[in-house]
C-alpha cells in the first residue's frame, strides 16, 4: 500500500470512529486517495457519502448536514476549490456547527515555485478553524499512525467543543505526493506498519465532555427573555430558555431559529417590539439574552436603552453584545434545571401576553388581506407545516416576515451565523439528506437563484427529498424597506439595490430536473406543502415588489392601533 492510501484509510476510519457520518467529496486529482476511502466507507455502511461538483455548494450541503447530524466532512482537492469552502467555513464559525474541513494539498516542495493548482493552504481559514493541522507528507516508514489518528481526535475535540469551547469548523491539510491511486496489482496490501485502530472501534482519544456547570441567572421580576439563533446540536436551549422564562414569570419574545423557544415566545412579540409608545411604558428592567438575536432593529434599541441591564446567555468566546450593554455573561448551562425567581410579578408577565395577543390579532386579516404577498406566504407556509417537520429559512426577507407573522411547531432552522444568501438551498438540501424529517425551505428568489448549484446532484448521489417555497419578487425586496427604498431616492434603487434579474425558475428547474409548481392562491400553496417531500420540488409564488414598503407601514400601524388598546 502506497504512503497516500495509507493516510487517507486510516483519516477516514478515524473520523468514523470519532462520530461521523456523512462526507461531501468533491473530485479533484489531488484527493483521489481520499475520494477512495469514502467510496471504501460508503460501500461498507459505515458512513453516507455525498458526491458534489461546486465546492461552494457542497460546503453548504455539509454545513447542512452538520447542523441535523453531527460532525460532517467535507473534502476538496488542492488550489482554488479550497477557497471555495470558505462562505461556508464562516458560516459554521459563526454559528458553531461541527465542520471537517478535509483539503488534499501538493507536498510542500512544489509550493512557491509555480507548480500547478498549488497555493498556501495551511491554516488557510485563519481564526475562523477551531483547529487547523498540516498532517505532513506520508511515507515508507513507522511511526506514523499513531500521530494520523491523535491529530483526528484532536480536530473532532474541536469541531464539537468537547472541551468547553463553542463548536465550530476545523480544517486538516493533508499534502500528498504521488502514486495517488491504490496498486490494483497488490492482493493483500500493506504498510511498513499496521494501520488498526482502537480495538472495538473505539476513537484513539476518547474525550470527555467538559461539562459546565452554574447557577441561574438571577434578575428582577421585570424582566423579558428575548431568544434569537442557538446551536442544533446538543440540548434544545431554546426549550430551556423558555423553561426559565417561565420559572421567572417573563415575558419571553424569540426569532424562529431559536430552537423550542419560538413555539412558545409570544406570538405578536415582535411587532409589539415596534410599538414605541407601549414599550415605553412598560419598558423592562432587565432583559436576558439568549443566543444571537439579529433580526430586529427594534430589539436591538430595547437593549441599547441606558436604564435597562443586559445579561447574556452564550458560550460563544465572542459574545453577542453589539451594543456594548452586556452586565454579565453565562453560559448556556445556566439554563438547566430552572428555579422560580423570588418576588414574580404576575401583572408583568400579564400585560406583555395580552398586549401581543391584541396585535398577533389585529395583523392577522392584514397579512391574509394582503395576498399575494411575502408576509401572506410565510404565514401560510408555516400553517400548513405538520408538526415536527423542519423548514429552513433563507437569509434577507424570509426570515424576517416569518418573525413577524409565522407560527408554528416545525422546527426553524437559518444560517444566521453571517446571515448571507449564499448557500442557503444547499444547506437546506443538506439538512434533507440527513433525513430527520419532513424538510422544506422558505427563500427569495435571489437567494434561490444564487444557489442554483444545489439543484445539480449526481444520479449516483443520494437524492435529498426537499420542498423549496420561492417568494420571487424579481430582485432584493428587502431594499425596499431600507433607506434606498425611499420614494424620494429612488432613480438608481432598481439597478443598484434592486438588481432584476427575470430568471424564469420554470426552465432553470427544467434543466436540472428539480420538479416545478407555481401557485397563485394561498389553498394552492398550502395543498402543495402539505404533500410530503419526494426529491426536489419547487413551488414559485410571485408577489409585486411595489408593494413591500405600504404592507410593512400597514402591519406596524395595525400593531400600535392594537398595542394601544
Amino acid at each position: 500500500m502506497n504512503p497516500s492510501t495509507a493516510l487517507a484509510t486510516v483519516l477516514v476510519d478515524e473520523l468514523v470512529r470519532g462520530g461521523v457520518r456523512h462526507a461531501v467529496l468533491c473530485p479533484g486529482s489531488r484527493s483521489a486517495p481520499l475520494a477512495y476511502a469514502l467510496h471504501a466507507a460508503d460501500a461498507q455502511g459505515r458512513l453516507t457519502l455525498h458526491v458534489r461538483v461546486d465546492e461552494r455548494s457542497a460546503g453548504f450541503v455539509a454545513l447542512g448536514l452538520a447542523k441535523a447530524s453531527g460532525p460532517v466532512m467535507v473534502v476538496t482537492t488542492s488550489g482554488t476549490a479550497v477557497a471555495n469552502l470558505h462562505p461556508a467555513v464562516l458560516e459554521a464559525d459563526h454559528g458553531g456547527v461541527p465542520l471537517v474541513v478535509v483539503t488534499a494539498d501538493r507536498p510542500p516542495e512544489l509550493r512557491g515555485t509555480g507548480a500547478n493548482q498549488t497555493t498556501d493552504q495551511v491554516r488557510f481559514f485563519g481564526a475562523a478553524a477551531r483547529f487547523a493541522h498540516d498532517l505532513g507528507v506520508p511515507d515508507e516508514r513507522p511511526g506514523q499512525v499513531s500521530t494520523w489518528r491523535a491529530v483526528v481526535s484532536r480536530a473532532l475535540a474541536a469541531a464539537t467543543g468537547a472541551r468547553g469551547a463553542a463548536p465550530g469548523p476545523v480544517q486538516l491539510n493533508v499534502p500528498l505526493r504521488e502514486p495517488l491511486a491504490p496498486d490494483l496489482s497488490d492482493d493483500e496490501p500493506s504498510f511498513v506498519e499496521p494501520l488498526d485502530g482502537r480495538p472495538g472501534g473505539w476513537p484513539w482519544v476518547q474525550v470527555a465532555a467538559r461539562r459546565a456547570t452554574a447557577a441561574n441567572p438571577v434578575l428582577g421580576p421585570r424582566t423579558v427573555v428575548l431568544v434569537g439563533d442557538l446551536p442544533t446540536g446538543g440540548p434544545d436551549w431554546g426549550a430551556l430558555a423558555a423553561d426559565l422564562a417561565q420559572a421567572g414569570g417573563w415575558p419571553l419574545l424569540a426569532e424562529p431559529s431559536s430552537a423550542g423557544a419560538w413555539a412558545r415566545a409570544l406570538p405578536g412579540g415582535s411587532l409589539l417590539l415596534t410599538c414605541a409608545d407601549w414599550v415605553d411604558r412598560h419598558r423592562p428592567d432587565a432583559v436576558l439574552v439568549v443566543g444571537r438575536v439579529t433580526l430586529s432593529r427594534a430589539a436591538a434599541a430595547l437593549l441599547r436603552h441606558e436604564d435597562t441591564v443586559v445579561e447574556v446567555v452564550s458560550d460563544d468566546p465572542t459574545w453577542p453584545d453589539p451594543g456594548h450593554r452586556a452586565r454579565r455573561v453565562h453560559p448556556l448551562a445556566a439554563l438547566v434545571d430552572p428555579t422560580s425567581q423570588e418576588g414574580l410579578d404576575p401583572q408583568w408577565h400579564g400585560q406583555w401576553q395580552q398586549a401581543a395577543a391584541r396585535v398577533a390579532a389585529a395583523v392577522r386579516p392584514v397579512v391574509e388581506g394582503s395576498w399575494p404577498s411575502a408576509p401572506a406566504v410565510a404565514a401560510a407556509v408555516t400553517e400548513a407545516l405538520a408538526p415536527g417537520a423542519v423548514l429552513f429559512v433563507g437569509s434577507s426577507n424570509p426570515v424576517r416576515h416569518l418573525d413577524l407573522v409565522g407560527r408554528s411547531s416545525a422546527r426553524v432552522v437559518a444560517n444566521r451565523g453571517l446571515a448571507g444568501i449564499d448557500g442557503c438551498v444547499s444547506t437546506a438540501a443538506g439538512l434533507a439528506l440527513a433525513g430527520t424529517a419532513p424538510t422544506y425551505a422558505l427563500v427569495g428568489d435571489l437567494t434561490f437563484v444564487h444557489d442554483t448549484g444545489a439543484l445539480v446532484v449526481g444520479p449516483h448521489e443520494p437524492q435529498p427529498d426537499l420542498t423549496v417555497v420561492v417568494v420571487n419578487d424579481d430582485g432584493g425586496g428587502i431594499f425596499s424597506l431600507l433607506e434606498p427604498g425611499a420614494p424620494e431616492r429612488g432613480a438608481p434603487f432598481d439597478r443598484v439595490f434592486g438588481t432584476s434579474h427575470g430568471t424564469d425558475l420554470q426552465k432553470l428547474c427544467a434543466a436540472t430536473g428539480s420538479r416545478y409548481l407555481l401557485v397563485t392562491n394561498p389553498a394552492a400553496l398550502t395543498d402543495a406543502v402539505r404533500l410530503p417531500p419526494q426529491g426536489v420540488t419547487v413551488i414559485e409564488v410571485t408577489v409585486d415588489r411595489a408593494g413591500h414598503r405600504g404592507l410593512d407601514a400597514a402591519l406596524r400601524d395595525a400593531a400600535a392601533a392594537a398595542a394601544r388598546g
